[in-house]
């Protein structure tokens, strides 16, 4: 059974790229643009087995109050941080990996395996 990614980031290009590169290594995608869309995932039915999402989102919610509502929803769900901002203080408060945007391909797929344990 394929692990699934829910893929949370506002820039359309960006997650196209990622979850081809996600995709061709075996995972499930599943690409939210806003905390909405990726909320409304997580209280349905489908599995998800890591949240990847971009902390600096549109609207008031970002990537680590989503992080947290994710958690309420599904306890233990694993967490990797993306950000292309120099965040002082971030780690602080946060449950998971943090990334820097860009990313090479394979030091995001290291990233994604080792978060899953895969």
């Amino acid at each position: 059974m394929k692990q699934q990614i829910l893929l949370v980031d506002d820039d359309e290009i960006w997650v196209e790229a990622a979850s081809r590169i996600l995709r061709h290594a075996g995972y499930d995608v599943l690409p939210a643009s806003d905390h909405r869309e990726a909320l409304q995932i997580l209280e349905g039915p489908r599995r998800v087995d890591l949240l990847l999402t971009d902390v600096v989102m549109p609207q008031r919610v970002n990537g680590v109050a989503l992080a947290r509502m994710a958690g309420m929803r599904r306890p233990g769900l694993k967490v990797i941080y993306l950000t292309g901002y120099d965040l002082p203080g971030l780690s602080e408060g946060t449950n998971g990996t943090i990334l820097r945007k860009p990313i090479d391909d394979d030091a995001l797929l290291r990233e994604v395996a080792g978060a899953l344990g895969t």
